[in-house]
């Protein structure tokens, strides 16, 4: 997987901003994609899939139950 992305759940990072979600997403996308920046004709699908992406990671964070860790939520 790509090395740019870090893990994103507690307790390894206590908090998560929309920034760090979005990050990972983009390097997702260029590491599916292939491209590390999409040509013009290309940026709404890249765009569209990084957003996907970012709400996708986002549903997953706020799911996640970890085994003795107190770490919440918003």
């Amino acid at each position: 997987m790509c090395r740019s992305i870090k893990t994103l759940r507690p307790p390894v990072t206590p908090e998560v901003t929309e920034e760090d979600i979005r990050a990972a997403a983009v390097q997702y996308v260029r590491k599916v994609s292939g491209f590390r920046m999409p040509a013009a004709h290309n940026r709404e699908v890249f765009d569209h899939a990084v957003d996907d992406v970012a709400a996708a990671t986002r549903e997953l964070l706020d799911g996640l139950h970890v085994r003795g860790s107190t770490a919440t939520r918003p």
